[in-house]
């Protein structure tokens, strides 16, 4: 099974104490770890204004991971924070590869460059 860099996002309540919220992300991690993951970095970005009202909320502690993980690790992740009462929003994007671009698209940035230094 393929392992893919993945970055959750998810927001708690404002409410939430730091005991509960280093709870709350540990349950996360360990969940994650418990599917095959491993996990590259997890941010603590603060309590922050939201754009606009989450159930009420007008502020929210942000918190970002960065992880390498299975596909299948990611239903039962986002299933547990949908249910969760300390989640109010949460986003799971797959990261881009590494890998290097096929030749075929390569090429216009070649041309693109051979006209700048004619200029």
């Amino acid at each position: 099974m393929k392992n893919y860099v993945y970055e959750t996002m998810y927001i708690l309540r404002p409410d939430l104490n730091d005991e509960a919220i280093d709870a709350t992300i540990g349950k996360y991690q360990t969940m994650l770890k418990d599917q095959g993951a491993s996990i590259l970095e997890t941010q603590h970005r603060g309590k922050r204004r939201l754009a606009y009202e989450i159930d009420r909320h007008r502020e929210g502690i942000y918190i970002q991971m960065n992880y390498t993980s299975p596909g299948s690790a990611i239903a039962p992740l986002e299933r547990a924070m949908r249910l969760s009462d300390e989640v109010i929003r949460f986003l799971t994007v797959k990261q881009e590869s590494d890998e290097p671009l096929p030749a075929a698209i390569d090429e216009p940035e070649v041309a693109v460059a051979a006209v700048s230094e004619e200029e």
